[in-house]
């Protein structure tokens, strides 16, 4: 496998960045870090200091808390969201995500100047052009690290020099929405043509992923959360706001900007490179449609093809927190953490396999909830009754079948009874105090091989940045907005007979509701959610409101009798109750501030240019 590896400490990192002083008490050269001037003088030296500059896209959607737990789609099993809360502040950013986190993110940011700042003219040999890649991979990160900026707070200020110490004035105004849409795409495209033709180890920059990254970049940029008219119109804080331009764009033509969007996906479909069974013309079985999807995400089997920018992960260093996913959010049956959960608003979701909306009226769906689904929902969701792994030592005994148990259940003889609690549940006589409070877990990246289950072995799933299906996606939905119905339909389909399901039929405004989601079905637990919602604006409906959870009871049928629990219809009667979870643990409510996140209260002060986001 290849992978980034972590050439530089930060200390060594710094030390690259700092050295400058002239004072002659200081002008010692440290044992432990390497100078500036040996750095750019030598091509190995300077393929290390970018190679660190990776390092800044963190662990990603592998992380313990996904960002989806602060969505509609899962809860963080320990602790309140502030966000989910509405009460994010400058003084209370929440548990933030580190790749969104404002002075990190200037850090890696600032190390790419530096970097192309050295690398413009080399000072080593360099007849192998291998600055010029250097320099593309530059452009690429920095315009990553500044779209992660944009999409969470809105327009940033865009520097594209690095400080030093003999600077006047470290403070600078945030540019405006269109002028950093403007910047990143500069840089993309910069990337595009530097890296084009180059060979690359998995897991660094690529013409494809610069590409792929404009065209998403491009895609929020049409959206109604940045089109400051359509915006204003669905939100009071933004109508009221004193710098709308540093949200979105104030005037221009939309659909122009829907087809810079649309143009941008096509030309990545064009490049031929990418892609994982789109070419089907009807459903695979549902079987092979859950395969298919798990060799998605697993990145193996063909599904790596889907992959255009990915951060790999070894199972050796033990700073790759992402190696420990299955140990973060393996059920606390198999001593995982449960750390995020999928809610029951999620599952609900996810369509049957006809297509049609699952529906807690029908008696059939609501006695036997789990059945007939998207094959997805069985690649993503631990359920309760679902096979899964052997357990380990101290389960094995009690669950010899490796099956999720969330619920509670009678054993012994019907009439004669005595209750059991699910080894996966809240009350597991394994560990409860790290059991689900949803009644789910995720299975979505966890790797299915049986004898990764102990909470000590790590796993090598590489985290996803950015895939050929979110472009085929992107497209789809800058055709819908353009009218071109037809155009998107065919992608959308081609995304769901991949993985089993039917076609979708409808057209306008059935249609966009259909896409969006399919989007989030086929994207969950992607860094995806979290900003959808807001751009389409539709937060205020699907954040502001309670998560729901499931609470699962299993009844002996008369005459039957049972000493070892397992999931069985023949013996049970399953009940499943949907309830609003409760609000000691979590008052989710929505106010349209989180629109945009707070600039923190620290930043403000070290910049008195900043201008802080409307409603904070």
């Amino acid at each position: 496998m290849n992978y980034i590896v972590k050439c530089l400490s930060f200390g060594l990192f710094l030390g690259v960045t700092m050295v400058g002083c002239n004072a002659d008490f200081l002008n010692t050269q440290p044992l432990d870090k390497v100078p500036a001037d040996a750095v750019w003088s030598d091509a190995s030296l300077s393929e290390a200091f970018v190679t660190d500059v990776y390092n800044g896209l963190r662990d990603g959607i592998l992380s313990q808390m996904n960002f989806d737990c602060q969505t509609d789609n899962a809860l963080y099993s320990f602790g309140k969201q502030a966000v989910n809360e509405a009460t994010v502040s400058p003084s209370n950013l929440g548990d933030i995500p580190v790749m969104t986190e404002w002075s990190a993110l200037y850090a890696r940011i600032r190390a790419a100047n530096i970097a192309l700042t050295n690398l413009t003219k080399p000072k080593f040999d360099d007849r192998s052009g291998v600055a010029s890649r250097m320099r593309g991979e530059m452009y690429f990160m920095r315009a990553y690290f500044y779209q992660q900026l944009l999409r969470y707070y809105g327009a940033i200020p865009i520097i594209k020099t690095s400080y030093t110490l003999n600077e006047g004035d470290f403070t600078v105004a945030r540019n405006t929405y269109e002028e950093c849409v403007n910047a990143i795409v500069t840089d993309l495209d910069s990337a595009a043509v530097l890296l084009k033709g180059k060979s690359l180890t998995s897991g660094r920059a690529t013409t494809g992923a610069a590409l792929a990254l404009k065209a998403r970049v491009l895609l929020y940029a049409a959206s109604d959360l940045h089109d400051i008219p359509t915006a204003k119109s669905k939100s009071a804080v933004i109508a009221a706001a004193t710098k709308p331009e540093l949200l979105g764009y104030m005037t221009g033509d939309r659909a122009a900007r829907w087809q810079k969007a649309k143009d941008a996906a096509k030309a990545v479909i064009d490049l031929n490179q990418y892609g994982y069974k789109l070419n089907l013309t009807a459903p695979v079985t549902a079987a092979e449609g859950q395969q298919n999807y798990i060799n998605l995400f697993l990145s193996r089997n063909g599904g790596e093809a889907d992959g255009i920018f990915l951060k790999y992960n070894i199972r050796t260093s033990f700073d790759d927190w992402a190696s420990w996913y299955p140990r973060n959010n393996m059920p606390n049956g198999y001593h995982g953490w449960t750390s995020s959960e999928p809610t029951q608003n999620l599952v609900d979701n996810y369509e049957m396999m006809d297509g049609s909306k699952f529906d807690w009226k029908n008696p059939a769906q609501a006695a036997a909830p789990y059945v007939n689904r998207d094959p997805r929902f069985y690649a993503s969701i631990l359920y309760d009754g679902a096979q899964w792994k052997p357990r380990t030592a101290d389960g094995a005994g009690i669950d010899p079948a490796g099956q999720i148990q969330m619920g509670q259940y009678e054993v012994g003889t019907a009439g004669a009874t005595t209750p059991y609690n699910g080894l996966d549940s809240r009350n597991s006589t394994i560990e409860n105090w790290n059991g689900t409070w949803t009644g789910y877990a995720i299975r979505k990246f966890m790797d299915p091989d049986p004898t990764l289950v102990d909470q000590n072995i790590r796993q090598e799933v590489p985290s996803i940045q950015i895939r050929f299906t979110e472009v085929v996606l992107n497209y789809a939905e800058a055709c819908m907005a353009l009218g071109q119905d037809a155009e998107a339909k065919k992608w959308i389909n081609a995304v769901r007979f991949r993985v089993g399901m039917p076609a979708i039929t409808e057209s306008g405004a059935a249609l966009v509701a259909r896409y969006q989601n399919e989007r989030n079905i086929e994207m969950l637990f992607e860094e995806q959610r979290f900003y959808d919602v807001r751009r389409w604006m539709i937060a205020p409906a699907v954040l502001g409101k309670q998560a729901q959870i499931i609470v699962i009871t299993g009844k002996l049928k008369p005459g039957k009798t049972v000493t070892t629990y397992k999931y069985n219809t023949d013996n049970y009667s399953y009940a499943y109750s949907v309830q609003d979870l409760g609000t000691g643990k979590e008052n989710r409510t929505w106010k349209d501030n989180i629109y945009f996140m707070p600039i923190s209260r620290d930043e403000i002060n070290r910049n008195s240019k900043l201008i802080q986001n409307p409603g904070y």
